[in-house]
Parts: structure tokens; C-alpha cells; sequence
């Protein structure tokens, strides 16, 4: 089935491409210049959205081996994600249950055990507490209630969603819209890790309303990489997950050949972005590889951060890892001298109150349905999620 979509895609994309058309909204939409700044609705979202919903946080390349972990902060919540015995992955809250001690540091390692630094108690692989430091001198506790708390977490598609309320009913996989079927054909199960830097932004919004436009590269981009990109663009949807790809004539090649010998390389170009926080683009450098941007707000509504991870389809000899670490620099450069650097203008200028709102233009259907996921999510009640992800 995920196939055929990647098939029916390629399909609009080189129809668009002969005719020199894309598709269109009904009108241009409005977004109230205060949603990037106003400090109650930052407060909102944070709430409603990156404490809800899931959050793509690890990649499976990164913790392969059972004890393998990763501990980081999501947002307002510290988060240690594990290979267990089992092979399987787990979240918890990087908590310890004695005195609310963070247990691991920020930072990736294998270990068979965690220890908090605090006062020595210990907990597996599986969260369970295992060992109180003088125990006889402490008092008497039932182990069995004091372990790690855990995490909602599922590992799809050689990624890894967590979602940062322990009490979330929210089934992943609801959430996911069939999206992880098409995200499973990059095969990122066996990609190589290669390296991870961090970006401060601007509003997580504007920096995540650059993720979905292609309107802008020949031209804020002219310098750099855009010179030769067209601005128009094709969305696709899965709930409130994206795929913006372009028009694209080059798909005549295959015309000729039967569908399952399209070249899934091709199929799945573009940049995917998996609400709210991730973008995936892919790039040469050192071989075939993307960037998987995690894009968390800071602790205002005027920062961001941004981890981007240089994931490569195998890992690179010296002569690929030098062309891997060029390329990487390179991406950085863009994201923080371009976007963000811009973003964090716009975002000082829209302050001013100078203009009420800002526009989405017909052609800008990706940050159309980005900011209306936003919207609707701000005003669903817990207890009416699943059915928001099940109809929505």
C-alpha cells in the first residue's frame, strides 16, 4: 500500500511538471502576528502540543545494542531512552524516584546499569530499582513501586517516537497516520549515525513554517544551494505529518518501466516532516545521506534549538567521512546564517506589532495546514485526541 502512495505521488508529481502547474488552496490564510510571541500562547502549546503529542527523539542507529541509551532533554522533560535485554526500546523520565535527581547525563553510552550521581541508587535496563544505597540505614520501601517512571515509546520505521506525558493515552501508532509505512522506505534501520550538532533559532514556529516552504530557496538561498531550485510546491498529508516535494520532470525517465522498478530513491525526494518537530531532507555528502532536524522549543517563546543528525546510508571510509563533514558544515551554515538568522529578524520585526497578521499565500498549503493542526490542537481536550487522529 505504501508503495502504491509513493507510485500515485510520482504520478501528480510529473503530471504537475508537463502542465506547469501545482496544486492550490481556496484563498490565502492569515495567522495573527501574536502567535509567535505571545507568551500565554507559547505556554499553550507547550501544553497542548509538545507535551502531548509524541515526539520523534532518538533514531534507531543510535542506540542499536541493548544498553545502549540516550539521555536528553525534550523540551521541559528530561528523557533517557534504552535498548533493553530484549532488544526493545523503552523511555523513561531521566528521574531518579529517591529525590528527583536527573540519573544520566545528557549524552549517548551502553551500560548495564543507571546510577544517580546524587545517592548511588540504581536502576536496570528495564527501569526497575535495584539497589538503595545503605539500605538498612535508609528504611524499608517497596523496590517494586519506586522504579524509573516510564515513558509512552514506539520504535517504527528505525525511528523512535517518546511522548513526555507518562499519563498519555495517545496511541503512537494513531498518531503516526500510516506515516511510519511510508518513512520505513528509506530503510533507516540500517543507516549509520555519523554526527549530531545543535542550532539556536527562533520560534519554534518560524523555523519549523521554513521546513514545508520551497517558495523561498531561489531566493534567500541564491548563494548557496537555491540558484537553480524552482519555488513551487506539492504537499502531501497524513494526519498532520507533511511530504513537500516539487514538479518534477525528470520522473519521465521511468515511464517506460514498470512501477516497481521506479527507483525508490526517487519516490521518496523531498522534505518529510513528522509534526511537530521534524524535518527530513536528503543530500550527497560522502554518499547518500539526510538530515534529520529535531526541532525543540526553548525557554522562551522567542528560542528554539535544533539537534541536526547527518544520517548516511553506510558508514562512510575516511576519504566519504571527509566529504560528510563538509557537507555537514555546510548545512549548518544554511540553517543558522540563512533561516534562522532571517526567522529571528522576522520575529523582532513581528514584536512591533506593526502588522496584526502575516499571510500564507495559495501556494503555501503546507503552513495552511501546519498552523490549523496548531489551532485544532489547542482547543481538543485530552480525552478527544484519539478520535482527532483517527478522523482528523
Amino acid at each position: 500500500m505504501s508503495h502504491s502512495q509513493l507510485i500515485e505521488m510520482a504520478h501528480k508529481n510529473l503530471a504537475h511538471a508537463k502542465a506547469g502547474t501545482i496544486e492550490q488552496k481556496p484563498d490565502v490564510y492569515r495567522v495573527p502576528s501574536s502567535h509567535y510571541y505571545d507568551k500565554e500562547r507559547w505556554k499553550a502549546e507547550m501544553d497542548k502540543v509538545f507535551r502531548r503529542m509524541p515526539l520523534m527523539l532518538a533514531m534507531s542507529a543510535e542506540i542499536r545494542e541493548p544498553g545502549d541509551y540516550k539521555a536528553m532533554d525534550a523540551g521541559t522533560t528530561p528523557v533517557l531512552i534504552v535498548r533493553t535485554d530484549s532488544g526493545q526500546v523503552k523511555a523513561y523520565v531521566n528521574m531518579c524516584s529517591h529525590r528527583g535527581a536527573q540519573v544520566m547525563e545528557v549524552g549517548k553510552g551502553n551500560t548495564h546499569r543507571f546510577t544517580c550521581p546524587y545517592h548511588a541508587w540504581s536502576y536496570n535496563r528495564e527501569g526497575e530499582l535495584i539497589g538503595i544505597l545503605s539500605n538498612k540505614d535508609f528504611g524499608d520501601i517497596d523496590k517494586s513501586c519506586y522504579g524509573l517512571t516510564e515513558l509512552p515509546c514506539l520504535e517504527r520505521a528505525g525511528l523512535i517516537w517518546v511522548t513526555t506525558n507518562p499519563k498519555s493515552t495517545l496511541d503512537i501508532s494513531t498518531f503516526l497516520s500510516g506515516y511510519d509505512e511510508l518513512l520505513a522506505h528509506f530503510g533507516f534501520e540500517s543507516w549509520h549515525h555519523f554526527d549530531s550538532q545543535i542550532v539556536p533559532g527562533p520560534n519554534w514556529k518560524i523555523a519549523y513554517d521554513g521546513y514545508m516552504d520551497l517558495y523561498h530557496l531561489p531566493i534567500l538561498h541564491k548563494d548557496t544551494f537555491g540558484a537553480d531550485f524552482p519555488n513551487k510546491a506539492l504537499y502531501y498529508k497524513w494526519g498532520p505529518h507533511q511530504r513537500v516535494s516539487g514538479p518534477d520532470a525528470s520522473l519521465s525517465a521511468y515511464e517506460d518501466l514498470p512501477e516497481d522498478e521506479w527507483p525508490t530513491e526517487h519516490l521518496i525526494s523531498g522534505v518529510w516532516t513528522i509534526f511537530p518537530h521534524v524535518s527530513i531532507a536528503g543530500f550527497d555528502g560522502g554518499g547518500r545521506a539526510v538530515m534529520i532536524s529535531q526541532l525543540f522549543p526553548g525557554d522562551t517563546p522567542q528560542t528554539s534549538f535544533t539537534i541536526q543528525n547527518y544520517m548516511m546510508e553506510k558508514a562512510p571510509n575516511e576519504e566519504e567521512a571527509k566529504a560528510a563533514r563538509e557537507q555537514f558544515k555546510f548545512l549548518r551554515y544554511v540553517v543558522e546564517e540563512e533561516d534562522y538568522a532571517t526567522g529571528i529578524k522576522q520575529q523582532h520585526a513581528l514584536k512591533t506589532g506593526a502588522k496584526d497578521h502575516i499571510l500564507f499565500g495559495r501556494n503555501e498549503g503546507g503552513g495552511h495546514d501546519f498552523h490549523q493542526w496548531v489551532d485544532t490542537l489547542l482547543e481538543t481536550a485530552d480525552e478527544d485526541l484519539e478520535k482527532l487522529f483517527t478522523t482528523g
